[in-house]
């Protein structure tokens, strides 16, 4: 999954979190911050220029990329946002093999954009979440040798000091009834060890993500009102401490997780946590700005955890900053739907971030497509039409329509003018993507109803470069692949 993360760093004396950590045995202070993730699977995108500005105007200092997209990162370039870039789990297996593939990765994208003026890259994400139990331990081997050799690329590149090594985990990593109880999955005690020794020498954080809606979505015996923030009914009581949130219940049981392994004060940071507003009951838009605000003030209330008092995450990284609708639905349809703006870079809902300045700001500079949309022809005979809106709904998004949706009760008819217009937008509004077989018809009156919104699609910016560097950017990026490939096979 190719994702930005984005985080803010407080400038106002309300949002600034001073949190006491020991990297490597040294006691420092460090300042927390709230942040985002930007996903760029979408058939929607915006410009990597205009996402900067929307990263701009809402005074965001810190993005991470979940692997080194080359238009991200040269439009950060000299605007001295933190990036931290990933190297996707696919990768691994060949940076794991062979030194000469981690010096190229290095290389290609984190030493040529670490020039004056350039991206002020900061941590490299080794793999997103390689020890899922779903993926039947098929990664995990690849993690800490993947990591000894980009550690001696970097410093081969003299980056060794100023860029950090980093592993994003699901919570699933590891397990309790009671958060004092934590543990690390038995099959993975010994890498854990591994990692956390590595990121406890090397100065770098644990980083974890965390969904209390997943575990509502998962479980019809969930308490609701625990995975907010507002006060619960169903506290838990663990000895002496007792928990009234999720978050806190599955934060200190990764804290007694890192403790049995004798690093109880390694830093963490949230690498992912939020709320979708679709496709799914719950997933819904006052629901996400219940639950992101909330954990927004408890975390800028400096409060921390039982476990940890008064010493709140490193950092938090919402999910996300877009909406996505072009992920996978795997996991479910509200995958497509975290974004605390929409597709265009508009705010879903009123979100302090705890700036000083207020509620999010939209997008600037944003080209859509023309005010038309794509709809059931109201006087043609829709028997036949499964099939076309079957072909729709594969090619565009239609998860809004699902139980749960925000357009599940527009009708039928309302059902296939959705996905017609879904499918028309994606194709750039080209008029016979709008056909199907005569049952379609072009409008310029809005057929929203609602909640349910019909989309008006983005237009792509046309950019003129007057050098070669964005073209060899992408040639770089193909070298690279095909390199790594090339020494994976001569190390076999």
């Amino acid at each position: 999954m190719c994702r930005c993360i984005i985080t803010t760093t407080a400038t106002a004396v309300t949002a600034v979190l001073m949190s006491v950590v020991v990297f490597g045995g040294s006691v420092q202070v460090v300042e927390s911050a709230i942040g985002v993730n930007w996903g760029t699977v979408s058939n929607h995108r915006l410009s990597p220029s205009t996402v900067v500005g929307l990263l701009k105007v809402n005074k965001i200092q810190k993005v991470k990329l979940f692997d080194a997209d080359p238009d991200c990162l040269r439009a950060l370039m000299g605007t001295g946002i933190e990036v931290m870039v990933g190297v996707s789990n696919d990768l691994l297996a060949a940076l794991s093999s062979s030194t000469a593939a981690s010096d190229l990765w290095v290389a290609q994208n984190v030493s040529r954009y670490m020039v004056r003026g350039g991206a002020n890259i900061r941590f490299i994400a080794v793999g997103n979440e390689p020890f899922l139990a779903s993926y039947g331990g098929h990664i995990q081997s690849y993690v800490m040798p993947a990591i000894t050799n980009l550690q001696q690329s970097l410093a081969k590149a003299n980056l060794a000091g100023a860029v950090k090594l980093v592993v994003p985990c699901n919570a699933d990593a590891y397990e309790s009834s009671l958060p004092s109880q934590g543990a690390f999955r038995p099959e993975l005690s010994q890498i854990m060890t591994d990692l956390v020794t590595f990121l406890n020498s090397n100065g770098s954080p644990f980083i974890v993500n965390i969904y209390p809606f997943l575990s509502l979505y998962g479980n019809s015996d969930f308490p609701q009102d625990y995975a907010f923030f507002e006060g619960t009914t169903h506290s838990v009581t663990d000895g002496p401490n007792v928990y009234y949130n999720a978050f806190d219940g599955n934060y200190d049981t990764l804290v007694s997780a890192l403790n049995k392994l004798g690093f109880g004060q390694m830093p963490i940071v949230i690498g992912e946590v939020g709320w979708p507003t679709d496709g799914a009951i719950s997933a819904n838009v006052n629901a996400a700005r219940v639950f992101n605000q909330g954990l927004i003030k408890h975390v800028l209330s400096n409060k921390g955890t039982p476990l940890r008092p008064g010493q709140p995450p490193m950092d938090i990284y919402l999910f996300g900053l877009l909406d996505e609708e072009a992920k996978s639905v795997l996991p479910g349809s509200f995958e497509r739907h975290w974004g605390i703006f929409s597709f265009d870079g508009q705010a879903k809902y009123p979100l302090d971030l705890g700036l000083g300045n207020g509620f999010l700001r939209n997008a600037e500079d944003v080209n859509y497509l023309p005010s038309r949309w794509c709809v059931a022809d109201p006087f043609k005979d829709l028997s036949g039409v499964a099939e076309h809106v079957k072909l729709a709904c594969t090619v565009a998004d239609c998860t809004t329509l699902n139980y749960g949706g925000s357009c599940n009760g527009i009708g039928e008819r309302g059902n296939i003018s959705y996905a017609f217009n879904s499918y028309y937008q994606v194709q750039k509004q080209n008029s016979q993507s709008c056909e199907f077989d005569g049952l379609g018809m072009i409008t310029f009156v809005n057929p929203s109803m609602g909640q349910c919104k019909f989309l008006v699609g983005v237009a792509e910016k046309v950019v003129t470069r007057h050098n070669s560097q964005g073209s060899s950017l992408h040639r770089g990026s193909v070298i690279l692949w095909l390199s790594i490939f090339c020494w994976a096979v001569l190390e076999l």
